[in-house]
């Protein structure tokens, strides 16, 4: 009899199979999200400062939905807590759209209400993932995902791009209104990813504690690695619409250039999380870091058009090819130490959240101080290429974190 030659679809449980149905159908959602939000900012009040408030926001309110999920845990279903951060994502947008000004306040608002969306979204979806797949079909989960996200990435913004070019002929009150239609379907599709995840059957952490402050040596690597991935997500998601906004000032130019070299991306990382091993993990994350930092220093340099397609073009394989390694370590660990320390694994995702956030917060900072300081073109210009270089460091922190996770493993062999 053959062996078969990597991990399948077959070697994913049923619960497994609908969580990964769900977030094909959610991923539609999360393009708008990251780009066109950031644009309609952009449009309506030409403040780069404002974007990177609304993002700040997003990423205050995301922790403290995490704390406060685990507290939610134990008195609601999980079905329930997942499915309602989807459907608020599309009320922040509601919020965003129903504003007469794009003021400080209601940036604010509706930037925590986003980031109660992706709190309680990625909070029950990293569990969920951890209880629903084993280390061996990782990759290739991650890779589905990333394969998923990165079409739609193409997709969406080339329909979402050009239906908002199509109204430039209109007033800015016309154009808002297909933003406000876009807001309508993102409602739509949230609310079938609901209806899809809510056919499995899913169960909650078993231990109620989830809340502590001292962990183990090897889990404060990986908080190392979580402060430098918060880093480059403290920028890279407004980063890319508003440089396109600067330079091409066309929402249809943005869509255009995000599907520039993504579906072969797309394929490449679907075979990538197929095929490997969870010992290329390290190797897979460090080709992620330096396409990130060489992207990076295509824009820095060059700061015109061509220097921001080549950092699209980077960034479209950094970031899946960052995730399908990034991910699979971090849960690896989760299983290691929640056995070691025996503690509930949503302990180490929210604790992970916190690294995250305060990565998030110093990488807008860095924008926001290059901004102040000096301006906006040399934020724009600089704070990716600081970020990219710092985060090279995540290289030696994996590989020591790898080696500690090793000698975890063999001592709870020899218990």
């Amino acid at each position: 009899m053959k062996k078969s030659i990597g991990v399948g679809w077959r070697d994913f449980s049923k619960d497994a199979k609908i969580l990964i149905i769900t977030n094909l159908v959610y991923a539609f959602v999360l393009p708008v999200v990251d780009i066109f939000v950031a644009s309609y900012i952009m449009r309506n009040s030409s403040d780069p400062t404002k974007v990177m408030l609304y993002q700040l926001a997003i990423y205050t309110g995301i922790p403290l939905t995490f704390l406060i999920n685990g507290y939610l845990l134990n008195l609601v279903n999980i079905k329930r807590l997942f499915s309602l951060g989807m459907l608020l994502s599309g009320v922040s947008m509601v919020v965003m759209m129903s504003l007469n000004e794009i003021s400080y306040t209601g940036l604010t608002v509706a930037g925590l209400i986003m980031g109660m969306s992706f709190g309680l979204y990625w909070s029950n979806r990293d569990y969920l993932v951890l209880v629903t797949t084993a280390d061996r079909t990782r990759n290739f989960y991650y890779g589905l995902d990333t394969f998923f996200y990165t079409v739609t990435g193409v997709l969406v913004p080339i329909m979402v791009g050009w239906y908002l070019v199509n109204g430039q002929d209109a007033n800015m009150e016309g154009i808002n209104l297909r933003y406000q239609t876009v807001t309508f379907v993102v409602f739509i599709i949230t609310i079938i990813a609901s209806i899809i995840f809510h056919m499995g059957k899913y169960k909650k952490p078993q231990s109620e504690k989830f809340l502590y402050f001292k962990f183990h040596r090897v889990w404060r690597k990986m908080m190392q690695m979580a402060f430098l991935k918060g880093l480059a997500q403290g920028f890279i998601v407004t980063a890319p619409a508003m440089l396109m906004m600067t330079f091409f000032d066309s929402e249809g130019a943005l869509g255009t250039a995000q599907s520039i070299g993504a579906l072969i991306a797309a394929f490449i990382m679907l075979l990538l999380g197929k095929f490997s091993k969870p010992k290329h993990r390290l190797a897979i994350f460090s080709v992620g870091l330096v396409c990130f930092f060489l992207g990076a220093l295509f824009n820095g340099v060059l700061y015109s058009a061509t220097g921001v397609i080549i950092f699209m073009l980077f960034l479209l394989i950094a970031r899946p090819v960052l995730d399908i390694a990034y991910f699979p370590i971090q849960l690896k660990l989760i299983d290691v130490l929640s056995k070691f320390e025996e503690r509930n694994e949503f302990a180490y995702i929210l604790n992970h959240e916190f690294g995250l956030y305060v990565g998030r917060f110093v990488g807008a900072m860095t924008f926001l101080g290059l901004a102040y300081l000096g301006s906006v073109e040399i934020a724009l210009r600089y704070a990716l290429l600081i970020i990219g270089t710092v985060q090279l460091l995540s290289i030696l922190i994996a590989k020591q974190l790898l080696n500690g996770q090793k000698k975890l493993e063999n001592e709870i062999e020899m218990e």
